[in-house]
């Protein structure tokens, strides 16, 4: 069977600026394309498996389930130096922003994307008579994905550092 041709029955792909690449891959993706032989190294050194072969055959991240420990594994996996060495740079050109859709802002009490973030960007600010609302440190946000598979509303999301700081919508939502 010829692949190409199962194409028009999946989604379009997305651009190659917003393909999600493991930690620490060159940029711009050209560069880590370039590189990078598909040799699946990294896909088997991920402990955590989000790591996946992508349908062009490069590796890209499935943070569904839970997001990337920066365990480093696929770095150390990598012999093409296609990703580069743990802490060469950022791990990632992305942060997590926020909608409307968050509990917090809709009155309704929920830290579960703050529990899960190991650096501590995801914190929640106490509001006198009211529902302690969600700040984003974007500093501290290593881009990891770990707050996207726990939010219940799916409110969050990454998007790239340099559209500037994502800020919170204003203030919580009328009833």
């Amino acid at each position: 069977m010829d692949p190409t041709r199962r194409r028009f029955l999946q989604a379009r792909a997305a651009p190659a600026e917003h393909v999600r690449r493991p930690p620490w891959s060159l940029r711009p993706d050209d560069a880590f394309t370039a590189r990078c032989t598909r040799c699946g190294d990294c896909v088997r050194a991920c402990p955590r498996e989000i790591v996946r072969m992508s349908e062009g055959a490069f590796p890209t991240l499935d943070l569904r389930a839970h997001g990337c420990s920066l365990c480093g594994e696929c770095s150390r996996a990598c012999t093409t130096g296609a990703i580069a060495a743990v802490g060469s740079q950022r791990p990632f050109e992305w942060q997590a922003a926020v909608d409307n859709r968050c509990l917090a802002l809709c009155g309704v009490e929920c830290r579960l994307c703050g529990d899960g973030c190991e650096p501590r960007a995801l914190r929640f600010a106490p509001v006198r008579g009211g529902v302690a609302q969600l700040q984003i440190d974007t500093a501290a946000c290593s881009g990891c994905g770990e707050c996207l598979s726990v939010c219940p509303t799916q409110a969050l999301s990454l998007v790239p550092r340099d559209n500037g700081d994502p800020q919170l919508p204003a203030g919580p939502r009328e009833s």
